[in-house]
């Protein structure tokens, strides 16, 4: 079991690649927090995990609010006192918008849910993952760097999260 004995904080994770990220790191004896809005799905999910004979906490977890954020990454070190690894998964993808129809409250809910959030990710979790050198997971997007028609406001935050990632990888890598 390669993550026995570590402590994960999953956003996004009752569904699609958060799913499977906290389904995989359990199976390798990794402890997770199922970070989520979805009430339902991330409390199947932690019994499914529980049931397996893995070790899980569902929180939800509405990652446009800070609290929330702060509040997972509580959780697990109210249970389990460390924390090696935060996965900032959480986002969506808005339909297609042209930008004459991409209105400013769209625009800046794309980079709520989808950069503020992973800022916030890492700002809670970084004192406790420099005390055990843990690790910082971002979910980006190819259209970060690319471009997609009629996404401007999803493009623009993948490319702020891609930025992210890089000035964090810089300022954290001495821990």
């Amino acid at each position: 079991m390669r993550l026995n004995g570590n402590v994960a904080v999953v956003t996004g994770a009752a569904k699609g690649i958060g799913r499977g990220i906290s389904q995989v790191f359990a199976s390798e004896g990794c402890r997770v927090v199922i970070a989520d809005v979805d009430e339902v799905l991330g409390a199947a999910l932690e019994r499914e995990i529980e049931a397996s004979g893995g070790t899980a906490r569902f929180v939800r977890t509405d990652v446009r609010e800070s609290t929330a954020i702060k509040a997972a990454v509580d959780a697990a070190l109210d249970a389990w006192g460390r924390l090696d690894i935060m996965v900032n998964n959480a986002g969506w993808h808005p339909p297609a918008t042209s930008l004459d129809e991409t209105t400013l409250e769209l625009f800046e809910s794309q980079l709520r849910l989808n950069l503020t959030s992973s800022f916030l990710g890492c700002k809670y979790a970084a004192p406790h993952l420099r005390k055990t050198r843990g690790s910082i997971i971002m979910m980006a997007s190819m259209v970060g760097l690319l471009g997609q028609r009629d996404a401007a406001a999803y493009c623009a935050s993948k490319a702020g999260q891609i930025g992210l990632t890089k000035a964090l990888a810089v300022d954290l890598a001495p821990h």
